[in-house]
């Protein structure tokens, strides 16, 4: 799923070339060491606590250092297994008895899934009040992590802890500052400044949805990002469920709002044609030729992975916010992804375990480490690894709304099946009105 391969090549893109920080030591620094303090009560030596998640390699050595200073003042023993086929293997684990005490959810679907069987123990009111208070967007996050149990009623489940940010537009310094252009603070100065690209007899964006048999996904995010800066956060959650048919008018509505940027010759390298066939990892180097060959690229924060070699984000690259419309009530809306935290078999550890993540300090030291954003408004900003993960940091804390890529919490068959290959019939000419009813045809045949 797009979420997990957005999560892993954004961690190396953001810290490519930096050397890991040096574990800080307890007591020193800006960190929230007080968070500590409610924890140094709680004897847990000779407890082993289990969690399971898809982290391996350095994400796994961070999130290990981030615990280890709960293990430290508890004598809890944390135990992490992570796997690249997590997702099958925590439903055998479960159904089978043996499930950790904690399981990391790339995706909220699964959560939910598990959820429904019986397999999630919830959290409390309590736990949801907290997010609610100390999450940027923290309605949002509650609702990202609420489910129908096993008799059918909503509960809170879990924790949201490491997010991946996707409302992004990147494009070059240099480049906006040799012909004059400023960032634009809304979508109306987006579209004034594309025009404005066009009168100086440049190509404003480069748009690419080539990605081999995932072809046309870059698409559904641009379709998500407009239909959450054209319509309400309701809208957008009917829309993931099927409540609200894929062929209602709010949703041809952002997918046109998607094909004002992406069908229109005047503003794509290449012209609209090109779109479909260009390959979402090489589009954004137009951005780096001279003379440029578009001046934007609208890709969440994994992308500088793509980027030539040895360009410097914040220098030869830099990204501002995909802005809302100031003509809409809809405040900052921010897409993206992330990892849920629930408990899976239940204990005053795993208990404990969860109450630390919500810590500013278990934040922060895999902020400092690198490749880690957080909606968490007490952690410190200033501990992030770079300037680039602070920023994007901000923009998380700035939001109104949070909501998650709405094509990765749709079925299978149409998240990452039909809204593709529709984005791409849509791209190359086809009308939107029958793309979008195509894809509501499959989704009523699956039910």
């Amino acid at each position: 799923m797009k979420t997990v391969f957005y999560s892993t090549v954004a961690a190396v893109a953001l810290t490519a070339g930096m050397a890991a920080a040096e574990a800080p030591k307890m007591g020193e620094g800006a960190f929230a060491w007080d968070s500590l303090e409610a924890f140094k009560s709680l004897d847990l030596s000779g407890q082993t606590i289990s969690i399971a998640g898809p982290w391996l390699g350095v994400e796994k050595e961070r999130f290990e250092l981030s615990l280890s200073y709960f293990e430290e003042v508890t004598g809890a023993d944390v135990q992490y297994a992570g796997s690249d086929s997590f997702e099958q293997q925590i439903l055998i684990d479960a159904e089978g008895g043996s499930a950790p005490n904690i399981a990391i959810f790339p995706q909220p679907g699964l959560a939910a899934d598990m959820a429904k069987r019986g397999l999630l123990a919830p959290m409390t009111e309590a736990d949801a009040d907290w997010v609610r208070d100390n999450y940027a967007a923290g309605q949002s996050w509650v609702d990202l992590a609420t489910y129908a149990d096993e008799n059918g009623e909503d509960q809170f489940y879990g924790v949201f802890f490491r997010v991946d940010l996707k409302s992004l537009v990147w494009y070059s310094p240099d480049n906006f500052e040799d012909a004059g252009y400023e960032v634009p603070e809304t979508m109306e100065d987006l579209k004034a400044l594309s025009d404005q690209i066009v009168a100086d007899g440049e190509t404003p964006w480069c748009i690419g949805l080539g990605s081999g048999g995932a072809t046309g996904w870059p698409a559904t995010d641009w379709v998500e990002d407009m239909l959450l800066r054209t319509s309400s956060p309701a809208v957008y959650d009917q829309w993931v469920t099927n409540e609200l048919a894929f062929n209602d008018p709010a949703i041809i509505a952002a997918i046109e709002e998607f094909g004002s940027f992406a069908r229109n010759d005047a503003y794509v390298d290449g012209g609209a044609g090109a779109v479909a066939s260009t390959d979402f990892r090489d589009s954004p180097k137009g951005m780096f030729t001279s003379p440029p060959q578009c001046y934007m690229h609208r890709q969440a924060s994994f992308i500088p992975a793509f980027f030539p070699e040895d360009t410097v984000v914040g220098e030869d690259a830099d990204f501002f916010y995909f802005p809302s419309y100031a003509g809409k009530d809809l405040g900052k809306p921010v897409l993206g992804g992330g990892t849920v935290m629930g408990i899976t078999n239940d204990s005053d550890g795993a208990r404990a375990v969860m109450d630390y993540l919500k810590t500013p300090l278990a934040h922060e030291v895999w902020m400092a480490e690198g490749g880690f954003l957080t909606p968490h408004s007490g952690a410190n900003i200033d501990l992030y690894a770079d300037d680039a993960q602070r920023k994007m940091g901000q923009i998380l804390l700035g939001a109104d709304t949070f909501r998650f890529d709405g094509s990765d919490l749709m079925p299978g068959a149409i998240g990452a099946g039909v809204f593709w290959t529709g984005m791409v019939d849509y791209a190359g000419g086809k009308d939107a009105t029958a793309v979008a009813t195509d894809i509501q045809s499959t989704w009523d045949s699956i039910k």
